[in-house]
């Protein structure tokens, strides 16, 4: 389900506080992002936050679920992003705190992935040089 341009707006504007978030569209939901930092994602008009082990039991605590997603493979895997809680729409100093919390996850995530580095090219010598 696509996400209206309504509802990327709405959640622009909630997270304002934390500076320019961008919101880009991928595989029928949307990315949310901070610099080029994703910590976030929509599907349909559901926005889910990504979580670690800092803030994992947060959600649990609040009885929220992980993003599923059902590849053509038929095999459902359970992403590393929790559906936000409603409650915190009404809130929105403690959901800028979550989202900061979201934020901490995604950095953390992003500095654990090991550096792909190009590989040298074995330079050949030519015959006659």
């Amino acid at each position: 389900m696509a996400v209206s341009n309504e509802y990327k707006a709405f959640v622009a504007e909630q997270l304002e506080p934390l500076g320019t978030v961008r919101i880009r569209n991928m595989f029928g939901g949307a990315g949310v992002y901070l610099d080029d930092l994703m910590f976030g994602l929509i599907a349909g008009e559901t926005l889910y936050f990504k979580v670690d082990e800092r803030n994992r039991s947060d959600f649990e605590a609040e009885e929220m679920v992980p993003f599923l997603y059902e590849p053509p493979s038929g095999k459902t895997i359970a992403m590393s992003y929790y559906e936000l809680p409603e409650r915190l729409y009404d809130d929105p100093d403690e959901l800028v705190h979550w989202a900061r919390k979201a934020l901490d996850a995604a950095f953390a995530s992003k500095a654990a992935k090991p550096v792909k580095k190009k590989s040298a090219q074995k330079k050949t010598a030519r015959p006659g040089i």
